[in-house]
C-alpha cells in the first residue's frame, strides 16, 4: 500500500528542473530584472521533461497570450480552411428600411480599394433594387451585446485596443485620423476638438481622448510639422458606425435615405450564461431571405493575422464565434469551450481563469506549468501544426519581428507576446542549439511603470536555448 502511495504522488507531482547549473544560470538573470517583478518560466523538451522551472505554479496576467487559447479553439471548432460562409454580413430590404446584419466577420471593409469582403457590394445590392429607402439600420444581434470584457481598463475604450466588440464590425471598428499642418482629416462620425500644437521639432507626439458614449475626440500634443501623423481611434458602437458609413455608401450610388440611422442589439441576458443553463446551444431565430451576402476569405487567414500581430478585436470575435457551437456566442459560452479545451489537454482548473478572448484583462490569469502542457498537447492534435503555423516567428514577423533578430533564436522561435499594463509574456516552441524543440512559458508580473523587462526573458531563452 506504501509503494501504491508513493508511485501515485510521483505521479501526480511534475518533473522538477534536471539542470541545477542552467537554472542557476537563468534564476542570475532574472536578479538583474527591475525590483519587484514577478517572474514565471518553465521550459520543457518535447517529452515533457522540465529544464527550467521558476515559480511554475504561480499565476500570472497572460495578457495577449490569452489569444493562444482563443484561437487553438477557433482552430480545433471552426471549420477554417474553405471561405467563411457563416460570418459574412448580409443585407436585405425590410419594408422601407435596409438592414445590415453582421454574423461575427472581423474583416468587412470600406475602405477604398477593397477587392473582397466589401460593404460596397453590399451598397451595390441594395441600389440595384431600389433608389429610395427609409433607415438605414445595423443589426449585430447575431451575438449579445458585450462589447467589452470585464476587467479591461476602461481608459483603453477610446483606442484602437479597446474598440466595441460587435458582431457587425468594419474597418477593424477602428477611426483613421491623419494630422498635418493644415488640421486633421478624417471621416466626420466624431467631432473633432483639435487641441495639438503645431511647432518645428524631430518628432511628433500626439494624444487623444474621449468619454465613453460620447462623439467628442480631444486631439492633444505636438505635431513638428514632418510627415502626415496618422492616429487610430476606438468606436463604441460598431454596428452604429457600419449603418452610418452604408449610409454614405448609398448615397454615393443614387439612393436616397430619407430616415435615421438605427441599431439593433440582444440584451445579455442568462440564457447566454452556459453555468445557468447547463451547455445548451441557444438556437438563433430564422432570418429572412438576404439581398446579399458576403462570403470572406478562409479564417485561417484571419488567425494568422491575429496572433502575428495581436489583433484583439478579431480574437474577442473568434472567442464569441466558438461559443456559439454550445450557447448563443456570449464571452461565457466562448470560455466553456476553451473550458473544455484545456481540460482535455489535462490542464487542471484552478491553473487558469480567463474573462476575455484577447488579454486586455487584467482578470485573466494563468500559471506556466499550465501552459506548457497545453502547448504539449497542441502539438499531438491533428489542428496542431496548423495553429503552431500562426504564430510570430522570432526576427522575422508579427510582434517578434524585431525581438530575437540576429540571435541564435532568429527564426527559431515561434510564440506568442503579451504586454499590459505591469505584464508581459511570451510562450511557444523554440529550436534549441542540439535541433531539439522546447516547450516555453515565461511571464512577468508587477514591474515598476514603464520598466523593461523583456531582455532578461530573452536572454534566459537564449541561455536555455544555448545550452540545450
Amino acid at each position: 500500500m506504501r509503494l501504491l502511495i508513493l508511485l501515485a504522488i510521483m505521479l501526480a507531482t511534475p518533473a522538477v528542473a534536471q539542470d541545477a547549473a542552467l537554472q542557476a544560470q537563468v534564476e542570475a538573470i532574472f536578479t538583474d530584472a527591475p525590483p519587484g517583478t514577478r517572474i514565471g518560466m518553465v521550459v520543457t523538451d518535447e517529452a515533457g521533461r522540465e529544464i527550467v522551472a521558476i515559480r511554475p505554479d504561480e499565476r500570472f496576467v497572460p495578457a495577449s497570450n490569452t489569444k493562444m487559447f482563443t484561437t487553438a479553439a477557433a482552430v480545433a471548432t471552426l471549420s477554417v480552411d474553405g471561405p467563411d460562409r457563416v460570418g459574412g454580413a448580409s443585407i436585405r430590404i425590410e419594408g422601407r428600411d435596409v438592414v445590415l446584419t453582421g454574423h461575427g466577420d472581423a474583416r468587412l471593409s470600406s475602405m477604398s480599394g477593397c477587392v473582397v469582403d466589401c460593404l460596397a457590394t453590399l451598397a451595390d445590392a441594395v441600389a440595384a433594387t431600389t433608389r429610395r429607402v427609409r433607415d438605414v439600420i445595423g443589426d449585430d444581434s447575431w451575438f449579445p451585446d458585450q462589447r467589452w470584457s470585464p476587467g479591461m481598463s476602461w481608459n483603453n475604450i477610446p483606442t484602437r485596443s479597446g474598440t466595441g466588440i460587435s458582431a457587425l464590425s468594419l474597418d477593424d471598428n477602428e477611426l483613421v485620423l491623419t494630422v498635418t499642418k493644415a488640421g486633421v482629416s478624417a471621416l466626420p462620425y466624431y467631432r473633432i476638438d483639435d487641441r495639438i500644437t503645431r511647432v518645428a521639432g524631430s518628432k511628433s507626439d500626439i494624444g487623444y481622448d474621449r468619454m465613453p458614449g460620447q462623439d467628442v475626440l480631444t486631439l492633444t500634443g505636438r505635431y513638428t510639422g514632418d510627415e502626415p501623423a496618422v492616429v487610430r481611434v476606438g468606436i463604441d458602437d460598431p454596428a452604429h458606425y457600419a449603418a452610418w458609413r452604408l449610409r454614405d455608401l448609398l448615397r454615393a450610388r443614387g439612393v436616397t435615405v430619407t430616415g435615421d440611422i438605427r441599431t439593433r442589439h440582444r440584451a445579455l441576458t442568462g440564457a447566454d450564461d452556459p453555468a445557468w443553463r447547463g451547455n445548451v446551444p441557444v438556437a438563433h431565430p430564422p432570418e429572412a431571405t438576404p439581398l446579399a451576402k458576403l462570403t470572406p476569405p478562409p479564417l485561417i487567414d484571419d488567425l494568422t493575422i491575429t496572433n502575428k500581430v495581436s489583433q484583439n478585436l478579431h480574437a474577442e470575435l473568434l472567442l464569441r464565434r466558438v461559443g456559439q457551437f454550445v450557447g448563443s456566442g456570449s464571452i461565457a459560452d466562448g470560455h466553456a469551450v476553451v473550458i473544455d479545451m484545456l481540460t482535455r489537454a489535462g490542464v487542471e482548473r484552478w491553473r487558469y481563469d480567463f474573462a476575455d478572448g484577447s488579454g486586455m484583462s487584467n482578470y485573466n490569469r494563468i500559471s506556466p506549468r499550465g501552459v506548457v502542457r497545453f502547448l504539449k498537447w497542441a502539438t499531438a492534435q491533428p489542428w496542431g501544426a496548423t495553429w503552431r503555423g500562426t504564430l510570430p516567428i522570432g526576427g522575422v514577423d508579427g510582434t517578434l519581428r524585431r525581438r530575437f533578430a540576429g540571435t541564435p533564436l532568429d527564426g527559431r522561435i515561434f510564440a506568442k507576446t503579451g504586454s499590459l499594463d505591469k505584464a508581459a509574456a511570451l510562450s511557444g516552441y523554440m529550436t534549441a542549439a542540439s535541433g531539439r524543440t522546447l516547450i516555453v512559458a515565461s511571464f512577468a508580473n508587477d514591474m515598476p511603470h514603464d520598466a523593461p523587462v523583456t531582455r532578461f526573458i530573452d536572454r534566459a531563452l537564449q541561455a536555455v536555448a544555448a545550452a540545450e
